[in-house]
């Protein structure tokens, strides 16, 4: 009896182990080409397993994307302040005091980016940023068109994450911390004003 309780641990942390795997080399993929561009094959072969087992764990490839952006850090921001208190927070998610946070590695959305113009991955990037980020925020700013506000916030914040992992060390973020933060910060009391 004991034996086999043993075995089955073992294969249980085998599959979590594989499954993590699996996520981790469909996240390479799916950063370097778009979705359609992706292939199964490549990512099982990647991980050493039969493509049969990504089915196995994920249904398809659709479902593997789903879980990449599910399981992928950084995970959502949690908005937890006020409408007032918004505008800095937004731009304390691209310039941060905190190394870690200003430099969050821009994976996801490299990898939503890339799969944006997919009928397939599209909808599912979609679903994530509304309910992630267009949905709380709308939340806090309350106004009549906050989703517009909210889509119209988001352009901007993730334009300047976009340019920002594009300049690197060259970023205003880094450059002229301070000053770029007060802008951001004028920028986003703009968009939520009431008018």
């Amino acid at each position: 009896m004991m034996m086999a309780g043993r075995c089955d641990f073992r294969r249980r942390k085998c599959a979590t182990t594989t499954r993590s795997e699996i996520l981790a080399a469909a996240r390479r993929h799916f950063a370097r080409e778009s979705y359609e561009n992706v292939g199964l094959r490549e990512i099982a072969r990647d991980v050493g397993v039969d493509v049969a087992l990504i089915g196995r764990y994920f249904g398809n490839k659709e479902g593997l994307f789903r879980e990449v952006l599910q399981s992928q850090p950084p995970n959502p921001p949690e908005f937890n302040v006020s409408r007032e208190e918004l505008p800095a927070y937004l731009a304390s998610l691209i310039v941060s005091d905190t190394p870690e946070k200003g430099q969050d590695h821009p994976e996801k959305l490299l990898i939503s980016l890339r799969s944006a113009s997919s009928p397939i991955a599209c909808p599912i990037v979609r679903e994530r940023i509304e309910r992630d980020l267009v949905g709380p925020i709308a939340k806090i700013i309350g106004a009549p068109d906050a989703k517009g506000r909210a889509r119209a916030l988001l352009a901007v914040l993730l334009g300047v994450k976009v340019v920002d992992a594009i300049m690197a060390a060259d970023s205003l973020a880094v450059q002229e911390k301070d000053r770029f933060r007060a802008r951001l910060e004028r920028l986003f009391s703009a968009a939520i004003a009431e008018n």
